[in-house]
C-alpha cells in the first residue's frame, strides 16, 4: 500500500492561488488523484492523473483553474490551484490506485472505492 503525504494548504483570498504536494512511499501509483470535502457535503473528485502524466481528468467545477501534475523523480503530485473561490474551501485529500481508479472517472466523477491508499488531508479555506 502507498503511503501518502499532503502539504500546501492554507487560508486565501478569493482569486488566490495555492499548491497542494502530494508525496508517495515508496512511489507514486498508477492513478493519482485529488478529492475534498467541505463541511456537511460527499467527498468529491477533483483531478486524476495517471502514471506518466500524460492524461488527466478533472471535474467541470475546476476545470481551466486547477492543474494536477505530478514528478516521478520526487514521487510527488502536485495540485496546482489558481482562481480560488470560497466554493473551493475544503478538506483536499491526495488518492492512488491502480489504472482502473483513473478509468472509472465519468461525467458523474471518479468512483473514490477504487482508489485504496489514502493522505490525511490538507485543510483549503478561500475568503471571499
Amino acid at each position: 500500500q502507498v503511503q501518502l503525504a499532503e502539504s500546501g494548504g492554507g487560508s486565501v483570498q478569493a482569486g488566490g492561488s495555492l499548491r497542494l504536494s502530494c508525496v508517495a512511499s515508496p512511489v507514486i501509483d498508477s492513478c493519482m488523484g485529488w478529492f475534498r470535502q467541505a463541511p456537511g457535503k460527499q467527498r468529491e473528485g477533483v483531478a486524476a492523473i495517471y502514471a506518466g502524466g500524460a492524461r488527466t481528468r478533472y471535474d467541470g467545477s475546476v476545470q481551466g483553474r486547477f492543474t494536477i501534475s505530478q514528478d516521478n523523480g520526487k514521487n510527488t503530485v502536485y495540485l496546482q490551484m489558481n482562481n480560488l473561490k470560497p466554493e473551493d474551501t475544503a478538506m483536499y485529500y491526495c488518492a492512488a490506485g491502480t489504472l482502473w481508479a483513473c478509468n472509472s472517472w465519468s461525467s458523474s466523477g471518479p468512483d473514490s472505492t477504487r482508489f485504496g491508499s489514502w493522505g490525511q488531508g490538507t485543510q483549503v479555506t478561500v475568503s471571499s
